[in-house]
């Protein structure tokens, strides 16, 4: 009975100690399996950038394809007013014109020696988009000569599915670029709906004002929308190439407080996304630094102990050196390797401050179970 107090004693200090070590192991392999660590060679072959993570305004937006279109009472037809025969086309296929431009003249079928002429003017200013009969050709007033398309002024029309039209205001804007030149933005805003909905794929058509679309743009080529739906606040996000993993267990890597050229696999729960952020809601906080660039590559050389190498190989789908850099025709002959590796360690960080202290706890419950036990004794 003298001892019961003590035994209790001891299964509870040796429960807490078994539970502190099983922690401590946890932790330890927990971390190991997802930090990546490089050396500075291979860290600088693959690339590595940074972004710190920060709230900011968070502008959702809307992806949508379409083509481009003139604009009401941009388009018109060069007809005669008599018969006659097409003598004269200053104006072709392809040329810019101003309204009152002579573009056609037609010989008359009224008698005369020579037969009276009269010269068609351009309705208004454009591009020469068709010539629709040709020079010596019979004119008649039911069939247009040429056709001109006004492009001062154009719409980009987008098909919006059904169920995203309510998501579009009176102020909405859109970015919007002709596939044929990427690297150039257009500003467009919505000024209204198409009258019937496209059956054959669920969207309706929505009209987008594009000013001085340039003389390059042409009627029907095909565009690509980011329209503007709406600004969240204070938003936490990470660029889209930070995002890994598949929309199940996405992740992205953190860059270690503690040891250089290390990296943390941080899954996350994401929110909504633009055309370049992804919003996060949860897994990271302001002031981490996530890795942009040789993102994808190095989820590839911290997934089950693959090499830097391996991993860039399956990035690039060529063969590098052990440290990542490129191998030379020599290199590749030879088969020559580096040295870059996957490490694992600890630094003096918080986490490491905190194995320290329950290795301190540890030792304390060993020196009070030792106390005690001699107390009981004597």
């Amino acid at each position: 009975m003298i001892h019961s107090p003590f035994r209790q004693s001891t299964k509870t200090f040796t429960l807490a100690l078994l539970i502190t070590n099983a922690l401590v192991h946890v932790m330890r392999a927990d971390r190991e399996a997802d930090l990546v660590i490089l050396d500075t060679v291979s860290a600088e072959n693959l690339g590595i950038e940074t972004e710190v993570v920060e709230r900011r305004d968070f502008r959702e937006t809307l992806f949508a394809l379409g083509r481009i279109q003139a604009k009401p009472g941009g388009h018109a037809f060069v007809s005669s007013r008599v018969a006659g025969r097409l003598v004269d086309v200053p104006a072709h296929e392809g040329d810019f014109i101003k309204a009152g431009d002579p573009v056609a003249v037609v010989e008359s079928r009224q008698p005369g020696n020579p037969p009276p002429r009269l010269t068609l003017h351009a309705p208004i200013s454009g591009l020469v988009v068709r010539s629709l009969q040709h020079l010596g050709e019979p004119v008649v007033p039911e069939i247009p000569i040429l056709e001109i398309v006004d492009l001062s002024e154009a719409y980009a029309v987008a098909k919006i599915p059904e169920d995203k039209v309510s998501w579009i205001k009176s102020n909405t804007l859109s970015d919007i670029k002709v596939a044929a030149y990427p690297d150039r933005i257009m500003k467009g805003t919505w000024e209204r709906f198409g009258t019937m909905a496209d059956v054959s794929n669920a969207t309706l058509d929505a009209y987008f004002r594009i000013r001085d679309p340039g003389e390059n743009i042409r009627p029907n080529m095909r565009t690509e929308f980011t329209l503007h739906i709406n600004t969240k606040k204070d938003v936490m996000a990470v660029p889209k190439e930070a995002l890994q993993g598949d929309s199940f267990q996405p992740f992205v890597f953190v860059k270690d407080f503690e040891l250089p050229n290390a990296f943390l696999k941080a899954p996350v729960v994401t929110g909504t996304q633009n055309d370049s952020h992804v919003e996060i809601l949860k897994g990271l906080f302001p002031g981490d630094e996530v890795v942009t660039r040789g993102a994808y590559p190095l989820a590839f050389a911290g997934n089950g102990g693959i090499s830097l190498k391996e991993a860039l190989d399956a990035a690039h789908g060529h063969e590098h050196n052990e440290d990542g850099s490129e191998m030379t025709t020599a290199q590749k002959a030879t088969k020559a390797s580096g040295s870059g590796k996957n490490l694992s360690g600890f630094g003096d960080g918080p986490l490491t401050w905190f194995l320290i202290v329950l290795c301190v706890i540890q030792w304390l419950l060993l020196a009070l179970l030792a106390v005690k036990k001699k107390a009981v004794e004597e």
